[in-house]
């Protein structure tokens, strides 16, 4: 078998502009060009999806860039599809790059006679021939454990963290890092840690999905300068409602940290018009024109960290060296 020489990216429909961006950051890291894999992914008539590589990839160490958002399921496929090409074209080693996890808020039977999709999607990819997995913010770590091929999560924390250096950087001592649920407080604490800032919670109480029926806050946020941080943002209603619960208990002002910007429905129209003086989202799943257009909503690139991330991978050195402050930052420097 030949010698695997270079990492090889390519790229699906789902997040073409970040797999540009990640190839335009590994030629930086690599002081050479470092371009997509020359393919094409269609769909007939009937909108079975058709790949075709056009280059050599035998023996080579593949990464596939493809965010499974929506359309979920349209991704998902192209994803599978593209794995089997590249594994019956005699590739080394096919890595799944998934900057944003379709289906893994399906992590749990919450209910009788419920599926855990997650799972699933799981072993759908490793039978497909993918035979490692990065990706950024799983929605709940565990899911780490559907695989039976190693993965590799990574944070958007450290990226949040160095934002929130430079944009609050005269008032840090003002700054509460706020948890919209229970269930993601570790998440915040995590980012607390690292701004060394104190930490809240919104508890919230649902009569059914979609609905919040009470939300309380546990911790004093007057005057304080709140930071909601959660790792999915769908419809905004319970960040919108947080931010606002927050400012009726004396908050300064709310800014929110959400690292999936899915943002569907009435998302956009909500932060707009919510008390939120902003939402900082990751490119992990494309921007919208609605959300391109948002005066309130930013969004902090990936790229830098998924490149190197690729390179350790290819290179066989540590990824969770990213998530400490000093190697993240420097790739971060003159960016954010």
């Amino acid at each position: 078998m030949p010698t695997v020489v270079e990492p090889k990216l390519i790229a699906g429909n789902g997040n073409k502009p970040l797999a540009n961006a990640i190839s335009r950051r590994m030629s930086l890291y690599r002081g050479m060009s470092v371009k997509p894999v020359d393919a094409r992914v269609e769909r007939f008539n009937d909108q079975e999806i058709f790949v075709e590589v056009y280059e050599n990839v035998r023996g080579e160490d593949m990464f596939i860039v493809q965010s499974t958002s929506n359309p979920a399921n349209d991704n998902l496929m192209e994803l599978l599809i593209m794995a089997d090409a590249l594994r019956r074209s005699s590739a080394a080693r096919i890595t799944a790059v998934l900057p944003y996890f379709g289906y893994a808020r399906q992590d749990r039977r919450t209910k009788a006679r419920t599926p855990i999709s997650a799972k699933l999607v799981a072993n759908m990819m490793v039978t497909a021939g993918i035979e490692r997995v990065l990706t950024m913010d799983l929605h709940a770590a565990q899911i780490q454990g559907f695989f039976d091929i190693p993965v590799d999560n990574l944070y958007a924390s450290p990226i949040f963290a160095l934002d929130l250096k430079t944009q609050f950087k005269d008032q840090m001592s003002d700054v509460m890092v706020v948890s919209p649920d229970v269930g993601g407080v570790a998440r915040a604490r995590e980012l607390a840690k690292r701004i060394n800032a104190p930490l809240s919670i919104v508890d919230k109480r649902r009569e059914k999905p979609g609905e919040i029926a009470e939300m309380t806050v546990i911790g004093d946020v007057t005057g304080k300068t709140c930071i909601i941080v959660d790792d999915i943002c769908d419809t905004a209603g319970t960040l919108c409602k947080a931010a606002e619960v927050l400012c009726q208990h004396g908050a300064k002002e709310v800014h929110a940290y959400i690292t999936h910007g899915v943002l569907s429905g009435p998302a956009v129209e909500r932060i707009t018009n919510s008390v939120m003086k902003s939402l900082v989202i990751t490119d992990s799943i494309p921007a919208t024109d609605a959300v391109t257009g948002a005066q309130n909503i930013r969004v902090l690139p990936t790229a830098p960290m998924f490149a190197q991330a690729i390179l350790n991978i290819w290179n066989g050195t540590s990824v969770s060296s990213l998530f400490d402050d000093d190697t993240l930052g420097p790739i971060y420097e003159g960016i954010l």
